[in-house]
């Protein structure tokens, strides 16, 4: 039964101490790029797309 708790404490560990971080950063990046002032004209044409006539 130790053996069982000792693998959860360390997943739970390693989760808080390493994903945790590496997503929020991850998160924040995608946030960064997507609100970019330079990218602004290629998301304005991605979001016409589905109005234009083929």
């Amino acid at each position: 039964m130790k053996a069982i708790l000792s693998i959860e404490n360390f997943a739970s560990t390693l989760v808080l101490s390493w994903w945790t971080p590496v997503f929020m950063l991850a998160f924040f990046a995608i946030l960064a790029y997507a609100l970019w002032p330079k990218n602004k004209q290629a998301f304005d044409e991605a979001a016409r797309v589905p109005l234009q006539d083929d």
